[in-house]
């Protein structure tokens, strides 16, 4: 099987993120994707703008050289060329900034749709557990917000680099050795490209801090916690606490800030010294004619304003472009990585059934192993009971089973084909179920059940057989609007419903699909006393069971032992491992720890 970010179980850090310019390339390449046209025209009319105004040092030499000679025919040409040049300089920006803005405007929607496609793409949920994925994620969405604005800076940088190029060639023709002063303005540039970097590894390293600061400031804020923060009394905590991990962020982030500013003031002040010894030179040494001096004066000022110009955008690009698009470029890389391999289709309907050899897992960037040489076979068409105590085990072989996560160690099969291989998009379209840890889709209630079949979405009658199947019509019937009432007291007309009612319109959303070939049912009735829990299960287990020719597996996952014996096979999970497993008859004959738990439970609710 092949290598994946999760399988490895090693932590993301700084230098394994793609190289910059490879990044910017890539994001250059969705730019021009989506918007070609207006994204050329932009840079070439950012280009021409540049040209006029990298002129100017020229047409001020040629005014005082014909001033000074008295020459009224280059008086006037050079007071038409600086006419020129302004009207041209702002006429080409006003045209490049209003078609840089309609293509920013344009590329953003794209740009956040890529972002949040990816992540919501990506075959497993590692990304959105684990602390480390969760800082560069964290970092990411604050900088897709203003990727956009990166194509203006580059355009701008390329401007700006034109300028220079032009005044370099200017005070070249005065004299060689003045091209040094160019050769000044590198330290700023150097500078400007390594403070972002020094800036970016502080903020990552604070990332935790500043999520644990929204958190905190959600739970002093928001309404589902704020019974609990008044009655506990611990707001002014949350403050204090949301407090302190902004000082704790801000920190080491300001440390490296005034670090480098100094290394930045440096670099500047030899730029100075050597713009003064240029003058210097062209006045003193080649005792030159006022007009070179005042191209000297002219062109060496213009080139300090276009190197902070280009240090700024450089600096811009470094610290939020080259940054971005390097975490936008991982993103790319840890989603396609992660389909790579996969190239089996899914099978029509299950002959055989599904197979977990040796199968052990760590969530990834721990060593404790949740699932232990777990080998286990689920028979085609069968109705499989998983049961154990909380911490078992039971809802990561779900997980494993849905490819949430890739085995640490061993593989499933299904019919004999590696799951592993199986493209995961595909797997799950063939998948259906609901889970205890439910989302509360606040949209109308059609449409809360009715995302568990996106392309029957609109489908009432549909919609109507899954609540009717889910036992949830005592739900939709004491809502005032039924199928078409808003969900969620904080939007205009909606409604609040108690948890078991939002628990039975997610096991409907589970029941939309109709001919899935895994059904998963990963206590969904958690909220449910025991009774009414097993009545539910010994209903699907019947239609399951009278189903069987479609080779459907239908998995009841529950802590409860005495809730699940109509299945056909019962898998106990004791401390990462399976212990037992059989019908329930053959597990209370063993008088094992399925019998003993079995009873335990069994007198609790008599």
């Amino acid at each position: 099987m092949t290598s994946s970010p999760e399988r490895d179980g090693t932590a993301p850090r700084n230098d394994d993120l793609p190289p910059a310019l490879s990044s910017m390339w890539r994001l250059c390449k969705l730019g021009y994707r989506h918007e070609p046209s207006l994204m050329f025209w932009a840079f070439v009319l950012s280009l021409l703008a540049s040209v006029p105004d990298a002129l100017v040092a020229l047409w001020l030499a040629l005014l005082a050289n014909g001033v000074l000679q008295h020459d009224s025919g280059r008086i006037r040409l050079a007071a038409v060329a600086l006419g020129l040049s302004a009207a041209g300089t702002w006429l080409l920006l006003t045209l490049s900034t209003r078609l840089q803005r309609r293509f920013r405007d344009r590329v953003t929607i794209a740009l956040e749709s890529h972002v949040a496609g990816l992540q919501a793409s990506v075959t497993t949920i590692a990304h959105q557990e684990r602390p480390e994925y969760l800082n560069r994620l964290s970092v990411l969405r604050d900088q897709v917000f203003v990727l956009d604005h990166m194509y203006m800076s580059l355009f701008s940088t390329c401007g700006w680099i034109l300028r220079l190029g032009v005044t370099v060639l200017l005070i070249a023709s005065i004299h060689p050795v003045l091209v040094l002063l160019a050769v000044f303005g590198l330290p700023p540039v150097l500078t400007s490209t390594w403070r972002p970097a020094v800036e970016r590894r502080a903020e990552e390293r604070s990332a935790q801090f500043s999520r644990l600061a929204r958190h905190l400031f959600t739970l002093a804020t928001t309404a589902p916690p704020g019974k609990e923060v008044r009655v506990t009394g611990i707001g002014e905590q949350l403050l204090t606490e949301r407090r302190v991990a902004w000082e704790r962020r801000y920190a080491p982030i300001a440390a490296a800030r005034w670090g480098s500013a100094v290394w930045h003031t440096l670099a500047w002040a030899m730029f100075g010294v050597a713009y003064v010894a240029a003058v210097v030179f062209v006045s003193v040494v080649l005792a030159a004619p006022p007009a070179s001096v005042l191209l000297v004066l002219a062109a060496g000022a213009r080139l300090s304003a276009f190197i902070a110009g280009a240090v700024n955008e450089i600096g811009f690009l470094r610290g939020i472009w080259m940054d971005g698009s390097r975490r936008l470029a991982w993103l790319e890389d840890y989603a396609a990585a992660l389909v790579a391999s996969a190239d089996l289709p899914v099978p029509a309907r299950l002959m055989r059934g599904i197979r977990f050899e040796h199968v052990s897992f760590a969530y990834p960037g721990t060593d404790r192993l949740v699932l232990q040489d777990v080998s286990l076979e689920l028979p085609a068409g069968s109705v499989i009971a998983i049961v154990g105590e909380n911490g078992a085990g039971k809802t990561t072989l779900v997980k494993l089973l849905g490819k949430f996560y890739e085995p640490s160690a061993g593989q499933i099969f299904v019919d004999d084909l590696p799951l592993a291989r199986i493209r995961a998009d595909e797997w799950r379209g063939r998948l259906a179920g609901a889970f205890q840890d439910f989302f509360r889709f606040e949209f109308r209630a059609r449409h809360t059940v009715g995302v568990g079949d996106v392309p029957r979405l609109d489908d009432e009658p549909a919609v109507v057989l899954a609540v009717d199947r889910a036992g949830a019509m005592d739900v939709v019937d004491r809502l005032e609007g039924g199928l078409e009432t808003q969900l969620g007291a904080t939007w205009p007309g909606g409604v609040e419903v108690s948890f078991g009612q939002w628990q039975k319109l997610a096991l409907a959303r589970g029941f939309m699909r109709e001919r899935p070939l895994v059904l998963v049912l990963d206590e969904p009735t958690a909220a449910l006393d025991a009774e009414t829990e097993h009545a539910l299960f010994e209903r699907y287990a019947s239609a399951a069971q009278r189903e069987r020719q479609d080779g459907r597996i239908t998995i009841l996952v529950s802590h409860r032992f005495s809730t699940v014996r109509m299945a056909d096979l019962i898998v106990v999970l004791d401390g990462s491992r399976v212990v037992e497993f059989g019908t329930h008859d053959e597990l209370m004959a063993r008088r094992g720890a399925y019998s003993e738990l079995y009873n335990i439970q069994a007198a609790a609710y008599r």
